[in-house]
């Protein structure tokens, strides 16, 4: 039973992960009717939001400490960070400790800024060709943007830690009555679990219980009738482009303390995320949010040393094996709307 609860937990974290992406996957594609390859760089562009307020929050000067000496006899070369100069040691160092929940409110703006600039410069020209065509465009611009990441910040991975009062492990054994460290998980990874519930509740109450989520969710019924009614029903889709990034990148951003940031980490999760909203139904936002869910836990529970040994490599097809079961009894997809992608 342990065991199962831990795969459980393994798989929520990942499974968050899927679920925002698919998200902001789903909203761009129901409001614009775009299958936006370039999504997976969005995510991936956050994460690096993390990494360049953690660089900009540790710069420093350098002093000369004449009381030490390094190897080789000379004054020590001290760095100080300049927060820590401005604010005092304690209160600057504070300020860099929690640099990934600080980079929260740096990458909103940086995101809606990249998701209106991306909507309105290249992919509204793209709005009436085929999704070929689409798929095409929007994953040369991944490429673009994964390539401009790669030359800035290198090719290798960026370690970015979770702030030191969340760096240790919480034992749920004791907590559910199992031994002590029996289920020991990290207090950052329940909270990449909890921040991906409340964005995920945040945008379907904008939906539901707004204004201008309820004009949304009708143009993405009937986008004709809306704006027959006078209403810019385009205005509001490029704003919901916009929030669909800004959801890819905070997924992205506060993912940085489990994964090191990388510059193809974005297309390590585009495939699997498209296979999720594929398995959770065109234009679904409920559908796209259980299937994250629910592939993170099956992807936990193949990657178990215990299933590997049965079937080896389980864990890398495990996904894609549930997809085809799925589709072939349910070709829309769990929650899929009739027509969605139907000819």
């Amino acid at each position: 039973m342990d065991a199962i609860l831990l795969q459980i937990l393994n798989g929520l974290d990942k499974g968050s992960a899927y679920a925002l992406i698919a998200l902001g996957l789903t909203l761009i594609f129901g409001t614009l009717g775009v299958v936006n390859f370039a999504h997976g760089a969005l995510f991936m562009i956050g994460a690096f939001c993390a990494v360049t307020l953690q660089r900009l929050l540790s710069l420093s000067y350098v002093t000369i400490d004449e009381t030490r000496t390094d190897f080789l006899g000379n004054p020590l070369k001290v760095r100080t960070p300049y927060l820590e100069s401005w604010f005092g040691p304690e209160v600057g160092q504070a300020i860099i400790d929690w640099s990934v929940p600080l980079a929260i409110i740096f990458a909103i703006p940086v995101m809606v800024g990249l998701g209106f600039l991306m909507e309105r410069g290249l992919i509204r020209h793209f709005y009436k060709r085929p999704h070929a065509d689409q798929i095409l465009v929007t994953f040369g611009l991944a490429i673009v943007l994964q390539e401009i990441v790669k030359y800035f910040f290198g090719a290798n991975p960026i370690p970015t830690p979770a702030p030191e009062a969340f760096s240790g492990s919480f034992d749920f054994g004791v907590l559910l009555g199992f031994e002590p460290n029996a289920i020991i998980y990290p207090y950052w990874r329940m909270i990449y679990f909890l921040f991906a519930l409340i964005i995920i509740g945040a945008v379907f109450a904008f939906l539901r219980f707004t204004t201008f989520g309820m004009v949304v969710r009708a143009g993405m019924a009937d986008r004709e009738t809306v704006g027959l009614l006078g209403i810019d029903i385009d205005k509001r889709f490029t704003i919901m482009f916009g929030i669909a990034a800004a959801v890819a990148g905070l997924a992205g951003v506060m993912y940085t303390p489990i994964n090191s940031p990388n510059y193809h980490m974005g297309m390590d999760f585009l495939v699997l995320s498209f296979v999720v909203v594929v398995v959770g139904g065109m234009g679904s936002l409920p559908g796209a949010v259980l299937a994250g869910f629910l592939l993170g836990i099956l992807e936990s529970f193949a990657s178990m040393n215990e299933v590997k040994s049965i079937f080896p490599g389980i864990d890398q097809i495990i996904i894609y094996l549930v997809a085809i079961v799925i589709l072939l009894t349910r070709p829309r997809g769990l929650m899929g709307r009739k027509g969605v992608m139907e000819e």
